[in-house]
C-alpha cells in the first residue's frame, strides 16, 4: 500500500465515522427545540419529558461529535498539506467563519440551554435552543461551502508564482450552486436521521409492557412526530437530489456517468434499478431498468441526452492531458442506488409506524417490532453512502479540474507514519463508537424521567411564573 492509499483510507474512515454524529446532532437539535416549544405553548407535561429525554440523547451525541470532527482538522495538515498549502487561501476562510461564529454560536447557546433550565424565564431559555440548533445549520453551511469548491471550483485565480489558489471573489465562493443545493439536501438527511431515532425509541417504548400508562401517550406523540418529520424529510430529499442530479451532470457529467455505469452515451437513457454483469459495469447480463428516468434525473426531459463515460473520459483527456478521469465505478454505482434505497426504506417504515399508531392504536404488529432496532441506522448508511457517492465519484480530483488527490498528499510523510497513525485512530474511534453506542442505549432504555416539582424558593421569571427546576 503506498501512502496514498493509506492517507485516503484514513481519512474516508475518520470522515464517514464523524458524519455518523452531524446529521443526528442537526436534526435531533431541531427536533427538542419543537418538543419544547411544544411545552411552552401548550403547558402539557408530556412534551417537557420527551423535550429532556430527547435532550440527552442529543447532548450524548453531540459531544461526541465534537471530538470526531476535530480529528479532521488535523488530517489536512498531516497527511494532506500539499493540497492545504494549494487551496488553503479558500478552503481556509470558510471553516475559520465556521469555527469562530457558528460553532461559537450553538456552543454558547447550548451551554444557556444546559444551565438555564431554573435560571432563565422559558420564553428565554426556549430561544436559546433554537439559536443553538440554527448555529448547527449555518455551520453545516459553511462546511458545505468549503466542500463545494472541491466538487465545483468558483471566486478564485491561480497564481502563478506561487503556485497557490487564491481567493478573488468570498461572495462567489458563498453561493456556489452545488453548495446552494446540497445544503438542503443535507439538512433534509439530517431530518430523515434524527426523525428515525426517535420514532424509533418511542416505538420500542410502545412495544414495551412496562412502559408506563402516563407515558405510552407522550411516547405515541413522539412516534407520530418522528414518523411525520422522516416522510417529509425524504420527500425533501428526492426534490432536492432532483435538482443536484441536473448540476452534478452540469459540473461532473464524469460522476453522473459513474452513478449509472453508462459507458456508451445515450439519449434517452434509462436508469437500473440494479444490475447483474461484471464488477465495472461493461459488460451487462440483466438489469431491471426504468425507461427514459435517468435523462429526466440528468437533463429534466425524458428524451435529454446522457455523456457516457468514454466521451466523457475523451472530452477530459482533451481539456486536461492524458490519464485515467474515471471513478470507481462499481462503487459509484452501488453508492448512489444503497443512498437513496436506504433512505426510501425508512420511509416506508415511518408510513407503517403512522398506520399501527392510528386513532390512538398501540403497534402490535411483530414484524415492525423486529425493524425497530435498525430503523435509525437505515438513514445512517444512506447519508454516509452518500458522502462516499459524493466524494470518490469525483476522483481522481481532489479539487475538480485544478489539483488531482495523488498531488495533494503531505510529500514528507511515511507509509509507516500514516498506518500507526490510521491504527491509532480506528482502535480510539472504536473505543468511543461503544462509548456512544452503551450511552444512548443506556438513557433510551431509561424512559421518560420523573418531573419534580417548582422551585417554590426560586424568583418569579419573566412570565410572572415560578421558574422549574429541571436539572440534568
Amino acid at each position: 500500500m503506498e501512502v496514498l492509499d493509506a492517507s485516503r483510507w484514513q481519512f474516508a474512515v475518520t470522515t464517514v465515522y464523524h458524519f455518523l454524529f452531524v446529521p443526528l446532532t442537526i436534526g435531533l437539535s431541531f427536533l427538542v427545540a419543537g418538543f419544547q416549544t411544544a411545552w411552552v405553548r401548550t403547558g402539557n407535561e408530556k412534551w417537557l419529558k420527551l423535550t429532556k429525554f430527547y435532550g440527552k440523547l442529543f447532548l450524548i451525541n453531540f459531544a461526541m461529535g465534537v471530538v470526531t470532527g476535530i480529528v479532521q482538522e488535523f488530517q489536512f495538515g498531516m497527511n494532506w498539506s500539499a493540497y492545504s498549502r494549494y487551496v488553503g487561501d479558500i478552503f481556509g476562510a470558510p471553516l475559520a467563519i465556521e469555527g469562530l461564529l457558528a460553532f461559537f454560536l450553538e456552543s454558547t447557546f447550548l451551554g444557556l440551554w444546559i444551565f438555564g433550565w431554573d435560571k432563565l424565564s422559558k420564553r428565554i431559555h426556549l430561544a436559546c435552543i433554537w439559536i443553538a440548533a440554527a448555529g448547527t445549520a449555518l455551520s453545516a453551511y459553511f462546511i458545505l461551502a468549503a466542500n463545494s469548491f472541491m466538487q465545483w471550483p468558483v471566486g478564485y485565480r491561480v497564481n502563478a508564482t506561487t503556485g497557490r489558489a487564491e481567493l478573488t471573489d468570498f461572495w462567489a465562493t458563498m453561493t456556489n450552486k452545488v453548495a446552494l443545493i446540497t445544503f438542503p439536501h443535507t439538512l433534509f438527511g439530517c431530518f430523515l436521521t434524527a426523525g428515525a431515532l426517535v420514532m424509533a425509541v418511542a416505538l420500542w417504548h410502545l412495544y414495551r409492557s412496562k412502559t408506563p400508562k402516563e407515558d405510552r401517550a407522550a411516547f405515541r406523540s413522539a412516534v407520530k412526530m418522528g414518523a411525520i418529520t422522516t416522510l417529509i424529510a425524504m420527500a425533501g430529499m428526492f426534490v432536492s437530489g432532483d435538482i443536484q442530479g441536473k448540476i452534478m451532470t452540469e459540473t461532473q457529467p464524469m460522476k453522473m456517468a459513474a452513478a449509472e455505469a453508462l459507458y456508451e452515451t445515450e439519449q434517452p437513457a434509462a436508469f437500473s434499478l440494479f444490475t447483474i454483469g461484471t464488477l465495472d459495469g461493461t459488460e451487462e447480463v440483466y438489469a431491471l431498468k426504468v425507461p427514459n428516468l435517468l435523462s429526466f434525473l440528468a437533463t429534466g426531459t425524458l428524451d435529454g441526452e446522457v455523456l457516457g463515460i468514454n466521451d466523457v473520459q475523451a472530452q477530459y483527456e482533451e481539456l486536461y492531458g492524458p490519464g485515467d478521469y474515471r471513478p470507481n465505478i462499481p462503487l459509484a454505482y452501488w453508492s448512489f442506488r444503497g443512498m437513496i434505497g436506504f433512505g426510501a426504506l425508512a420511509a416506508l417504515i415511518a408510513l407503517w409506524a403512522l398506520w399501527s399508531i392510528r386513532k390512538g392504536r398501540e403497534p402490535t404488529s411483530r414484524l415492525l417490532k423486529f425493524a425497530v432496532p435498525f430503523v435509525p441506522l437505515f438513514p445512517l448508511v444512506g447519508n454516509s453512502l452518500g458522502w462516499i457517492f459524493t466524494e470518490t465519484g469525483r476522483q481522481p480530483w481532489i479539487v475538480f479540474s485544478l489539483l488531482k488527490t495523488a498531488d495533494g498528499v503531505s510529500p514528507s510523510v511515511s507509509i509507516t507514519e500514516v498506518l500507526l497513525s490510521f491504527a491509532a485512530f480506528t482502535i480510539l474511534y472504536s473505543i468511543l463508537a461503544v462509548v456512544e453506542v452503551g450511552l444512548l442505549l443506556k438513557y433510551a432504555r431509561a424512559g421518560l424521567p420523573d418531573l419534580p416539582p417548582a422551585d417554590t424558593d426560586s424568583d418569579s421569571d419573566a412570565d410572572g411564573e415560578k421558574p422549574l427546576a429541571f436539572a440534568y
